[in-house]
């Protein structure tokens, strides 16, 4: 049995290689106008409360409804406006997140990042209010200034081909030196059961300056606005589907399907079809234009539907649910699993896929490549089953590097960091075991650190145009 210290004493080697790497976020969801325009954060509780749903999600689950904490209400309904009280409300609950990485992102964030050693509770809510918010105004706190300080070499945010870009257009002409570029993610424009589908889809055609009445004027559309978006230094999409199906139509039944849809007259049974079919169509363009894909299925969006209806998407709604991927990704891998042109990152919700599935598939297919865990699995003990399970049938080097997915800016090094440690630990354990001399786990620990994800997501090129 290996000796726990010495496994101790290597995992902190091994994490030292890796520690002060740069860091590479290929795909998250800050806002980029945070950064384009570079303006101070206002309070404590709005930059790591209200839009943090891990943090509202576990407060709902207790009674502590969204609008006490502040989130929007879709019909612009009375919320919570004072930042004191919500963070005061935070630290009164603070023993629900005994145990959860929130807590641990958290405590690490106002440790790292702000310098505040105070330990959270309903009786230093103001000290450590007060302490967060000083930082706040000084000019070293103002987002470029972290970015630069984090270490980010690149990050990626992720917008709507109905998105204009003006705010990465303004990052660009500024001339600043921060590598911020887009990721393109056509969900609202794919989803036939989105309420705002047509709405979305014209918008698409006017910024594309094509005619989206028709599957071929559509189609024209996307591959456009792909173009606009590879022009502001985007290398990736992004598809966050219920379902791993992809299903290939004819060219005339995705016509008529799509001609349905215009007219109102889908079904969800459709709606599921044409979502298949599209990414049979994203792997046909990625591979002429060159963006990696990247699947994000399994999520059953928006599952509270009291939330969703009072506060809209993406507020900590999203339940996982199995997810069947050998025969759902066949249609995909039967006609582009083997051209070196398409590159697939593959994420999962359904842990029990890891082994099973997920690495079989990425050690057979050249085009797939397995993400790092995500949502509900981006936590020290998720991450490490992640490496126990997938290594034996994919290695390390059919796996993406650590991918933080967060809206919260403040929480990205401290997310890496994490990562960084649970790869050290698990490297350490293969070096004790005899299993893995330690000058490989050392190179292998900066390759997952750094080297992959900035070549899988194909970030080696420096700047952005």
């Amino acid at each position: 049995m290996p000796d726990p210290i010495l496994t101790t004493d290597l995992a902190r080697e091994l994490y030292a290689v890796a520690r002060d790497l740069p860091l590479i976020s290929p795909h998250g969801h800050v806002d980029p106008a945070l950064l384009a325009d570079d303006q101070p954060f206002g309070d404590p509780a709005r930059l790591l409360i209200v839009p943090d749903h891990y943090v509202t999600r576990m407060l709902l689950s207790q009674g502590i409804p969204p609008d006490r904490l502040g989130v929007p209400r879709r019909d612009g309904g009375p919320v919570e406006t004072d930042p004191r009280t919500i963070w005061r409300l935070l630290a009164t609950n603070w023993h629900l997140f005994r145990g959860t990485p929130s807590r641990l992102w958290l405590e690490q964030t106002f440790r790292t990042v702000f310098g505040v050693e105070t330990p959270l509770s309903r009786d230093t809510a103001d000290e450590v209010y007060d302490a967060i918010a000083a930082r706040l105004r000084e000019p070293e706190f103002r987002p470029r200034a972290l970015f630069e300080r984090f270490g980010l070499e690149v990050l990626a945010t992720t917008e709507s081909p109905t998105d204009d870009l003006a705010r990465h257009a303004k990052l660009i002409a500024d001339g600043w030196a921060g590598r911020v570029i887009s990721t393109f993610r056509p969900d609202d424009v794919v989803d036939l059961e989105r309420e705002d589908w047509a709405i979305n889809v014209a918008r698409m055609g006017e910024l594309a300056g094509q005619d989206t009445g028709t599957y071929a004027g559509y189609l024209d559309a996307l591959r456009r606005r792909r173009q606009d978006f590879i022009a502001i230094g985007t290398t990736s999409s992004d598809h966050g589907h219920p379902t791993a199906r992809t299903v290939d139509l004819s060219k005339e039944d995705a016509a008529k399907l799509y001609d349905r849809a215009l007219h109102g007259e889908t079904t969800p049974a459709d709606a599921e079809t044409f979502r298949g079919h599209m990414i049979l169509e994203f792997a046909r363009m990625s591979i002429d234009d060159g963006l990696v894909m990247q699947l994000h299925p399994g999520a059953s969006r928006d599952h509270n539907r009291a939330l969703f209806a009072a506060h809209g998407r993406d507020v900590g709604g999203d339940i996982p649910q199995p997810t069947n991927y050998v025969h759902a990704l066949r249609p995909l891998l039967e006609a582009h699993g083997m051209d070196p042109r398409l590159r697939v990152v593959l994420y999962t919700l359904d842990e029990t896929a890891f082994s099973r599935e997920l690495a079989p598939l990425a050690g057979g297919y050249p085009a797939l490549f397995l993400g790092a865990p995500w949502w509900f699995l981006d936590t020290p003990d998720a991450m490490r089953r992640f490496r126990e399970t997938v290594t034996d049938a994919a290695g390390f080097y059919n796996t993406a590097g650590f991918v933080d997915d967060t809206r919260a800016f403040c929480s990205i090094p401290v997310r890496h960091d994490v990562a960084r440690r649970v790869d050290a630990s698990y490297l350490a354990s293969l070096v004790t075991q005899d299993r893995l001399p330690f000058d490989e786990a050392a190179e292998t620990m900066a390759d997952l650190a750094y080297h992959l994800p900035k070549r899988i997501f194909k970030l080696d090129k420096e700047g952005t145009p």
